[in-house]
């Protein structure tokens, strides 16, 4: 399934190279002049569900809670969570709190912030951001931007773990996050076989044929996440009026 998103940073919606991100020199692929309230209201119209507004850093508070008000309970919120503020941001319409740096110290998971994280929000709001990058022949979870390693490798055992905290992963692959050169079909079929829970993958996707693609190769557990592609957000590869309809071809196909 398609799941849409609202990608912030120094309070504009904007679609942006991810490997760049925390450099000199951040690339952008599409600054918009619409607010985020804008797309969360498309996305609510068209019963878009589980997608994600992501602050890329500090300033975007204003226009994140935006869109959760123009759409409550159907947008999933990252960037900054921690257990201190995840309530007000469950409080302020996010269906999910997003946490990735946060539950990360010295490269390695924290679990007893986990477990705070978890008792603050409860699991079934809670989604685990691993998003990674490639290492050799592995993909390790990248936090601060996607620019520090950690230690946590992604892989059947560490879902399994994790997934006893969490209701939900995003895992976007940050090294082809905004090129729109293609998903990484690898890494997409590993996490149809490893993760036992539902799982958002981000990362390349440049036509509807990867939007079929995540939906063969995660065996029905992995959705995508379509950004730069996206007519909306400046790109040609994929019409959003495509992205929903592919939506209701699967639901109606749906015993």
């Amino acid at each position: 399934m398609f799941r849409p998103c609202i990608d912030l940073h120094e309070g504009k919606v904007k679609q942006i190279v991810g490997g760049t991100l925390g450099g000199a020199a951040v690339r952008t692929h599409f600054v918009s002049e619409k607010p985020a309230a804008w797309f969360a209201e498309l996305y609510r119209r068209d019963g878009l569900t589980g997608g994600h507004v992501i602050m890329l850093g500090p300033g975007n508070e204003n226009e994140a809670r935006a869109a959760l008000a123009a759409y409550p309970g159907g947008l999933q919120v990252g960037g900054g969570i921690e257990a201190a503020n995840a309530r007000s941001w469950l409080d302020a319409g996010a269906s999910h709190v997003i946490v990735t740096s946060w539950v990360f110290r010295e490269g390695r998971v924290d679990w007893a912030r986990i477990d705070e994280l978890e008792k603050t929000a409860g699991k079934n709001r809670l989604v685990l951001d691993l998003s990674c990058r490639r290492r050799g022949e592995d993909y390790f979870v990248v936090t601060d931007r996607w620019q520090r390693f950690t230690e946590l490798e992604i892989g059947e055992e560490t879902l399994r773990q994790l997934s006893a905290h969490c209701s939900e992963f995003l895992i976007h692959a940050a090294d082809v996050e905004g090129l729109c050169r293609g998903i990484d079909r690898e890494l997409v079929e590993n996490l149809g076989r490893w993760t036992p829970i539902p799982t958002t993958y981000a990362g390349g996707a440049n036509s509807l044929s990867d939007l079929e693609a995540v939906s063969a190769l995660g065996r029905g557990k992995v959705d995508l996440t379509i950004g730069s592609a996206l007519d909306i957000f400046g790109g040609n590869g994929v019409p959003y009026a495509d992205a929903v309809a592919f939506n209701r071809r699967m639901r109606a196909a749906q015993p």
